[in-house]
């Protein structure tokens, strides 16, 4: 079994920067697809980002699109989020999530296994 732990949501103003983490245990990501979503009060589940297996690609949703970098350490079977410019909508409890494949990206959260508790991220304007 996977167990993720997010970590690095706060409290910013707009245009600031956060870096959100994902720590894997119980059993290495490695050969999964990881994946951000989001959840802001009121609405759906939505994708952020993902990143295959091996790194060397990655996913974007429009909204957060050359805001956004999601990278990971397989070493260190952790999963980041680098989230600049950030906006107040940009405000949401993220998410980390793996899925059981390892090179298809996919943006629908029922594709995704396992997942955090997530974190707060809040934007102030």
């Amino acid at each position: 079994q996977v167990q993720l732990v997010e970590s690095g949501g706060g409290f910013v103003q707009a245009g600031g920067s956060l870096r959100l983490s994902c720590a894997a245990s119980g059993r290495t990501v490695n050969t999964y697809v990881m994946g951000w979503f989001r959840q802001a009060p009121g609405k759906e589940r939505e994708f952020v980002a993902g990143i295959a297996s091996s790194g060397l690609s990655t996913r974007y949703a429009d909204s957060v699109k050359g805001r956004f970098t999601i990278s990971r350490d397989n070493a260190k079977n952790t999963v980041y989020l680098q989230m600049n410019s950030l906006k107040p909508e940009d405000t949401a409890v993220y998410y980390c999530a793996g899925s059981r494949t390892a090179y298809f990206i996919r943006t629908d959260y029922s594709s995704y296994v396992y997942w955090g508790q997530g974190t707060q991220v809040t934007v102030s304007s």
